[in-house]
């Protein structure tokens, strides 16, 4: 049947506004019924958890309902996952809770978002770690990590201990084989830590199917609340020592890296995601990724058409390797007065720059401190929308090669 656009932005109250928003990698527009949950507990369950009395009953009860919801919609178990402000700070709270000895070895990727980097690069500071990184050099234009590429990498690599990448690269667009590379990086007796913000907008998670040791996505990157998830197998939970208060619990990865930094407002509106996603992905997932394909191929098909345009990433469509993040340069043209120029003329939202992904911009794809142009995009935009952005770009955007 095909996406129903019409029924779809009806659930995003920002979207009646006279702006179209085309910088959804940096954060998605909030689902309505999110929205009026959060206004509706902060007007009637505004309490402290654990309370007996019937309000603090209700509030508690929220609470685990997001829990059993979020759990539920990646395939892991309560105990499994931790709330907390964004990705950034729950990588940073998961590298001090990890404990190696000086000498052993980990790997980390060039092509991430600073999140998956930062905690890393101050880990084996602090613990005395031998540090390599994963940079793909075959491919400065569209670089990719592989299961091959990292079997070659650790080659010569005798005490790993951590392998951390990217699901999908927030400025390529590039979708990685998780399992593939989780399964070479197991062989070596190593943890895996993946970022999937800009993977989870765009398609289900199943971390058990993935076999990942540790992931975490931004919930604001998914049609919800400001707030971030960190999942934890069982067995690396094993090698999680916990931050929190000596006389608290310390069972479950809450227990352990919570440090009270959810939310409960934010976090208690996690279920009408999920609920939504419940529809949208699970059943009708398909749909969803025929329509955003056709919106990156009509934007990817314009941009291959010009002899000025390097795309970065994949230039073709294929839902399989890529999301609708689609990052260019333009010869002539700095990347910043593209996106102003545009904008200047049109309600198309857009953005330039790096994206917190300076190593990738800078090291691998050899660009200057304004990076490129990204039009990022998600379900609920449309093909008009597209067809719209291009023809600015037809009138706004001359040749000057």
């Amino acid at each position: 049947m095909g996406l129903d656009e019409q029924q779809v932005r009806a659930q995003f109250p920002a979207l009646t506004q006279d702006q179209v928003f085309f910088d959804n990698a940096g954060g998605s527009q909030t689902l309505g019924p999110v929205i009026d949950s959060i206004t509706a507990y902060l007007s009637r369950t505004n309490v402290q958890l654990g309370a007996s009395y019937a309000t603090g009953k209700e509030a508690t009860a929220r609470y685990s309902d997001a829990f059993a919801a979020a759990a539920r919609y990646i395939n892991a178990n309560v105990d499994d996952i931790v709330f907390g402000s964004s990705t950034t700070q729950l990588f940073r709270n998961l590298s001090w809770s990890l404990e190696f000895q000086p000498g052993d070895e980990i790997l980390i990727s060039a092509l991430d978002h600073e999140a998956n980097i930062a905690p890393w690069v101050d880990l084996a500071r602090r613990q005395d770690l031998r540090l390599y990184w994963w940079k793909p050099r075959e491919d400065r234009v569209s670089p990719e990590l592989t299961a091959e590429a990292l079997r070659r990498e650790m080659s010569h690599l005798t005490r790993l201990r951590l392998v951390t990448f990217t699901h999908a690269s927030n400025v390529l667009g590039t979708i990685h084989d998780v399992k593939a590379i989780s399964k070479v990086a197991h062989e070596y007796g190593a943890l895996v830590c993946v970022d999937g913000v800009a993977y989870a907008p765009h398609r289900p998670i199943d971390v058990e199917d993935l076999d990942v040791d540790f992931y975490s996505f931004s919930w604001y990157k998914v049609y919800g609340p400001h707030v971030a998830m960190l999942y934890s197998s069982w067995p690396a939970r094993q090698k999680v020592r916990s931050l929190g208060h000596f006389f608290n619990p310390q069972q479950s990865l809450t227990d352990r890296l919570g440090l009270a930094g959810a939310s409960y407002e934010l976090l208690q509106s996690i279920p009408q995601v999920v609920e939504y996603l419940g529809t949208h992905a699970s059943e009708r997932w398909q749909d969803v990724v025929a329509h955003e394909e056709k919106l990156q191929e009509e934007l990817l098909s314009y941009l291959r058409e010009r002899s000025d345009v390097t795309i970065y990433g994949r230039s073709e469509s294929d839902p399989s390797r890529r999301v609708p993040t689609v990052s260019f340069v333009i010869k002539g043209w700095d990347s910043k007065e593209v996106v102003e120029t545009v904008e200047t003329h049109t309600k198309y939202g857009f953005r330039w720059g790096a994206f917190y992904s300076e190593r990738l911009v800078r090291d691998v794809l050899s660009l200057g401190p304004q990076g490129v142009v990204r039009v990022s995009m998600v379900h609920y935009n449309t093909l008009e929308e597209v067809q719209g952005l291009v023809k600015a770009f037809q009138e706004h955007l001359p040749s000057r090669s």
